[in-house]
């Protein structure tokens, strides 16, 4: 059985239900029981239009539902006629189907569950387990996000920065579980960019490859994190790369700039430098204040704080530290490498600690409090090579 054609085609023909009338909640229910009927029959012989298939599969489950509710005279302009099996329709509706799935008046996390069940066709089981909550919990988020969208017009435009925001979402949760978040949000990213031309789009995915070629290199054998300045460089993915950089270029050619090509340009020159003293520093502070232009983010900023102490030295990034909120994520632990860069070490341990106990997760925790153990034991010993070895300690 073909796992990932059957993902593949899910949300074609989901979108295929919904634009015949059916309601999004009946028309999902009605899809994923057609799946589960492919995998049921396949085997014996894999049908010669596949979604065609399913759609006629998918259709009759729905009619089969609707004509058992108990609101079937509302439902008789859907139900009355059956369209004859045959070939699948020639329109794609997977665009329609993201923009409903990142509707606005869903929360961000509903937005993704949502967009992982109908658009990505994974099990509510996995996106449970992907995001660490008891599927009891997860199938109570699509429930409710299915029933939010059911009213949703299916023929106006939507948006497609609020449906990358959403992409974006999936890959930053990496992976959890048996699913792989991040190439999840990978795949459907080259599904969105298949069928809209949109630079924003070909920048995400660029975005996406960039910073997923580097992933075999951000953790060390016992789990603990590797700064990008650390990393073996020769573990990075150079297909990846090399994919993400002509994505990126295809897309910046056509001068619109978005947030998401900016920030692949970002990863563009981190990936493309031999060695971490090779950064060209100064054209990503350029990014960076293309960054700051188009989004005013204060965690951009922050980020490029970062750059500016590589490209002009530790004092300048305190300077444009200096500007921003300290309550931002991870400011305590950027002050605290501008600091050490400058040789404050006694600032720089105690910045280290007080950014562990604000850490997000774990790995960053103890990454943390490693940096700011080493400061403390260099001064300590500094501080015993200086010692009078007459006194006592």
């Amino acid at each position: 059985m073909d796992e990932a054609l059957l993902r593949n085609l899910t949300p074609g023909v989901l979108g295929v239900l919904v634009r015949r009338g059916a309601d999004f909640a009946a028309a999902e229910d009605a899809v994923q029981d057609a799946l589960v009927e492919a995998v049921r029959v396949w085997p014996a012989g894999r049908p010669r239009d596949p979604k065609g298939w399913l759609v006629t599969v998918a259709w009759r489950r729905f009619l089969d539902a609707t004509r058992a509710d108990a609101a079937r005279r509302r439902r008789e302009g859907v139900v009355d006629e059956e369209p004859a099996p045959g070939p699948a329709p020639a329109v794609d509706d997977t665009l329609q189907l993201y923009f409903l799935c990142a509707h606005p008046s869903l929360t961000p996390s509903s937005a993704v569950a949502l967009t992982l069940r109908a658009v990505g066709g994974l099990t509510t089981r996995q996106i449970a387990e992907a995001y660490l909550v008891p599927e009891t919990t997860m199938a109570q988020r699509i429930s409710r996000a299915k029933r939010t969208v059911s009213g949703v017009r299916f023929d106006r435009p939507g948006d497609v920065a609020t449906v990358l925001r959403v992409l974006y979402l999936v890959f930053n949760e990496g992976y959890s579980g048996d699913v792989d978040l991040a190439a999840e949000a990978i795949r459907l990213t080259r599904h969105l960019a298949a069928v809209i031309d949109h630079p924003e789009v070909a920048g995400l995915l660029a975005l996406m490859l960039l910073h997923h070629a580097r992933r075999a290199a951000r953790t060390a054998p016992d789990g603990g994190l590797v700064p990008l300045a650390e990393q073996d460089r020769g573990r990075w993915d150079t297909g990846a790369i090399a994919e993400g950089i002509a994505i990126l270029h295809t897309a910046l050619a056509r001068d619109q700039l978005g947030e998401f090509q900016a920030q692949a340009a970002v990863a563009a020159l981190h990936a493309d430098a031999p060695t971490a003293e090779e950064t060209d520093w100064v054209q990503i502070v350029e990014w960076y204040d293309e960054l700051v232009r188009l989004t005013d983010n204060p965690v951009v900023r922050l980020n490029r704080a970062v750059a500016v102490g590589e490209a002009d030295g530790p004092r300048a990034g305190l300077a444009a530290l200096m500007a921003l909120d300290e309550s931002l994520p991870r400011y305590a632990a950027v002050a605290a490498y501008l600091h050490e860069r400058d040789g404050d070490l006694t600032t720089a341990a105690r910045l280290y600690a007080e950014a562990a106990l604000k850490a997000p997760n774990l790995a960053e925790r103890d990454h943390l409090t490693r940096q700011a153990a080493r400061l403390n034991a260099g001064r300590d010993a500094g501080r015993d090579a200086g010692r009078d070895p007459r006194r006592p300690a």
